[in-house]
C-alpha cells in the first residue's frame, strides 16, 4: 500500500471520528439541555427546535466541507496516477526504442559478417 493510499485512509478515518464527536456531543448536549431546563415545555421545544436547526446546520457544513476535501484529495491522487501512468509509458517506449536499436544493429552487424 502506498503513501497516497494510507494518507487517504487516514483521512478518511479522521472525518468519520469527528462527525462521529460531533453528533455525540449535539445529542448530549441536547439531552443535558432538557434534563436542566428551567422553563416551560413549550419554550424548551422552541429551543429545541432552534438547536437541532442550528445544530444540523453545522452538520451540513461539516459535511460539504468533508466532501470537498475528499474530492480534493481524490483529484490529487487521480493526477498521482496519472503522472506515473505516463512516467511507465515513457520508460517503456524507452526500452522498446533501445531494444529495436540494438536489433537493428546486430541484423546490421550480421549482414556485414555473411556478406564478407
Amino acid at each position: 500500500m502506498n503513501t497516497s493510499d494510507q494518507n487517504y485512509e487516514n483521512g478518511a478515518s479522521q472525518l468519520g471520528n469527528f462527525l462521529a464527536g460531533f453528533l455525540l456531543g449535539g445529542l448530549s448536549g441536547a439531552a443535558t439541555m432538557l434534563l436542566l431546563a428551567p422553563q416551560s415545555g413549550k419554550k424548551t421545544r422552541a429551543n429545541l427546535q432552534r438547536k437541532g436547526i442550528k445544530v444540523r446546520n453545522q452538520m451540513v457544513k461539516g459535511v460539504e466541507d468533508a466532501t470537498a476535501q475528499v474530492r480534493i484529495k481524490a483529484r490529487q491522487i487521480t493526477d498521482n496516477v496519472q503522472e506515473h501512468a505516463e512516467d511507465l509509458q515513457q520508460r517503456g517506449q524507452d526500452v522498446i526504442d533501445e531494444q529495436r536499436d540494438h536489433l537493428s544493429q546486430s541484423l546490421k552487424d550480421l549482414g556485414e559478417a555473411v556478406h564478407t
